[in-house]
């Protein structure tokens, strides 16, 4: 098999950058370790920035977004039983989100890839890349119990931090920086109407909360947890009560309660791989960086780097030019830097770490107070919420 451009992985990433070179006249082939269910069901991010939003849509994928999409005009924040509303819009020029999960993104992609773009295997293992620092890299898998290779002019991996695109580069050329957190969250969806219309990230001293929903009906809502905490340690009693303490305000609103359907632990970590390309090879999302989802940044970085692999690959296409191409690492670190800032930011405004003093605690208070009481402030925070510009 050979094509141009072999994509390994499926999700929202992979997905995009092959409708993005259909677009661009580039034929792909995408491989996908899963079947298409999973893919389709798999649980995780919910927060669209305002630049995947356009790039969806200019895409043609925006149609079901547009329809069934919560638009987002800013987030509330909670501390010392106090609530400060975060204006997306009037801070940064009219930037806004979307709340829309990535298992609707991802199969409004598939089924715009199977109606008219290049092949999606489902069921492809990917073994290993193979001379990546040639012209001619290749991608080994198995399909349909054989093993097979598909030959290509470029790999993109979007295959996730434990698939094997990142092994293909050699150790000698990598740097790796990560930081661990030693508290995770655990999350839930209940079939409640969320009981706020806007995200709600809530700082108090038994830890951190967030309010957030997939849709007008489903509400996802996540606690601060030790790392390690198994998610059925908790009864859904107990963690309804401990929802409550955590949003508690100073005024009468209440947190709606309803069946949990769905309960599970993320843990927490920063992580970035150096560089994001060898030779062919171009790494993208979780294959080359992880943040802590406070920023809701992981599915928008992902987005980021497909785009500029796309912009860059066309740019070659059109002008003869690989300069784009020779500067991608470079160009999406920029971006990705700056998002592992602001997730960290976010993370350790918001998260009470086990052994914090109280002095630690206040300068959190005063923080967020900095946040309500400046502009320039808040509007910082508005900027990186809404997105940083691709490329």
């Amino acid at each position: 098999m050979r094509t141009t451009v072999g994509i390994i992985g499926a999700g929202p990433a992979g997905l995009l950058l092959a409708r993005l070179l259909h677009h661009a006249g580039i034929d792909s082939v995408v491989l996908e370790s899963r079947d298409r269910a999973y893919v389709e069901q798999r649980q995780r991010a919910g927060i669209l920035e305002q630049g995947t939003v356009d790039v969806l849509r200019a895409a043609g994928a925006g149609e079901r977004m547009d329809r069934e999409g919560l638009p987002h005009d800013g987030i509330e924040l909670r501390y010392d039983r106090k609530r400060h509303r975060v204006d997306f819009p009037a801070l940064t020029g009219g930037r806004s989100v979307m709340v829309y999960a990535q298992t609707e993104v991802c199969k409004d992609l598939i089924a715009l890839q199977l109606k008219d773009g290049g092949p999606l295997l489902f069921e492809a293992e990917a073994l290993a890349v193979e001379e990546a620092d040639t012209d001619a890299p290749r991608v080994r898998f198995r399909h349909e119990g054989r093993e097979d290779v598909l030959e290509c002019e470029y790999v993109v991996g979007c295959d996730g931090f434990w698939g094997v695109a990142r092994k293909a580069v050699p150790a000698e050329l990598t740097r790796v920086f990560e930081r661990t957190y030693p508290f995770a969250w655990l999350g839930i969806l209940a079939d409640v109407p969320p009981s706020h219309d806007e995200l709600v990230y809530a700082r108090h001293d038994r830890g951190f909360a967030l309010l957030s929903m997939r849709s007008p009906s489903v509400s996802r809502l996540y606690l601060q947890v030790p790392e390690g905490t198994d998610a059925q340690s908790w009864g859904h009693e107990e963690i309804w009560d401990e929802l409550e303490r955590r949003f508690e305000t100073a005024d009468d609103w209440r947190l709606d309660r309803g069946p949990i359907t769905q309960k599970s632990v993320t843990p927490m970590r920063s992580y970035v791989h150096e560089p994001m390309r060898h030779g062919r090879l171009f790494l993208a999302g979780d294959a080359a960086h992880i943040v802590p989802p406070t920023g809701a940044k992981g599915l928008n970085l992902a987005v980021g780097d497909v785009v500029t692999f796309a912009r860059a690959l066309t740019h070659q296409k059109e002008t003869g030019s690989a300069e784009r191409l020779d500067a991608y690492s470079e160009t999406c670190l920029r971006r990705v830097w700056q998002a592992e800032r602001f997730s960290y930011d976010m993370t350790s405004l918001l998260h009470r770490a086990p052994d914090a003093t109280p002095f630690e605690d206040r300068m959190q208070l005063a923080r967020l107070e900095r946040i309500a009481g400046s502009r320039a402030a808040e509007t910082d925070l508005a900027e990186g919420y809404t997105g940083f510009p691709f490329g």
